[in-house]
């Protein structure tokens, strides 16, 4: 029995349940959280330059 599935028992949780360490499944999984991290980019740069575009277009001119 691993620790995690001690804690699971003691906090009353479900009997059938197991949580598997497995590092090698992380070079697997790069990929995937390349492309979420690339994705996270590209929205706060559009965030960025909306937000530099609606300053321009409403900005106060008479300053």
């Amino acid at each position: 029995m691993n620790y995690f599935s001690l804690l699971l028992s003691a906090a009353g949780a479900a009997d059938g349940f197991n949580i598997d360490f497995q590092p090698e499944k992380f070079l697997d999984m790069l990929p995937y959280m390349g492309k979420g991290m690339l994705v996270i980019f590209v929205i706060i740069g559009f965030i960025i330059l909306s937000t530099l575009v609606i300053n321009k277009i409403f900005s106060n001119k008479n300053k």
